[in-house]
């Protein structure tokens, strides 16, 4: 998979993409993430990318001229084109299996007040990470590549590790313990010491409805709608 990230804030992603499944998944041939820093292209001594809305209002918008002349000079009117932004579709496990299939994703991060809506109308798709305003669209990036870059096949070496992350089915995951069997006075469930993989599942399962009816119920009432 190729990535390319338009962002004004490249140097924190480069830390990012140094460490951890990111770095694991370049180095592999997995995955190609090329960040470009859009002030590049513009074409005053100030080097500005925003500027007042036109009709009045508070901050300051991006304009459309460093994005377009940016994606003609990268070749990247063909890929699959996000903008980050707390209005778009909320990122969720369904919306990151969906990506993580595709070959080219380009990614926009916000700033300021927002952008010209003329590159919101370009884009392919826009997500949001969160309820929840952030400075610098960078983070939300790195959010984005992570969740995405797990789920291709062979980043994390066993498939099973995110096959069993929270919300794959839906619901989210159920307690886990390794040794020693007692510490503190805190037992591992008796369950998981029998062996039995049929009482095992079942164990697991009861776990992760509880827990998903007491933390998170809407997932459980769209699992019964989808059903």
């Amino acid at each position: 998979m190729k990535i390319d990230v338009l962002t004004l804030f490249p140097g924190s992603l480069e830390a990012y993409l140094k460490e951890n499944i990111a770095r694991r998944a370049s180095e592999s041939g997995l995955l190609e993430v090329r960040l470009h820093d859009f002030r590049e292209y513009t074409h005053d001594r100030h080097r500005t990318v925003d500027d007042s809305p036109y009709g009045g209002g508070p901050g300051m918008l991006i304009g459309p001229a460093p994005i377009f002349e940016a994606m003609d000079d990268l070749s990247l009117w063909d890929a699959y084109k996000i903008f980050l932004t707390p209005s778009g579709r909320p990122l969720g496990y369904g919306i990151a299996c969906e990506l993580s299939k595709r070959d080219h994703i380009m990614i926009l991060c916000g700033h300021y007040e927002g952008v010209d809506q003329r590159v919101r109308d370009i884009m392919d798709e826009e997500i949001s990470i969160g309820d929840y305003v952030i400075s610098n669209g960078s983070v939300a990036a790195m959010v984005l590549i992570d969740t995405v870059t797990r789920l291709i096949p062979g980043t994390l070496g066993n498939e099973e590790s995110a096959e069993n992350d929270s919300f794959c089915d839906g619901l989210l995951e159920y307690p886990q313990y390794t040794r020693p069997e007692e510490y503190r006075g805190m037992r591992v469930p008796d369950v998981l010491l029998s062996g039995n993989h049929q009482l095992i599942a079942k164990w697991r399962r009861a776990k992760q409805l509880e827990l998903t009816k007491l933390r998170r119920p809407e997932l459980l009432e769209k699992a019964q709608e989808e059903k």
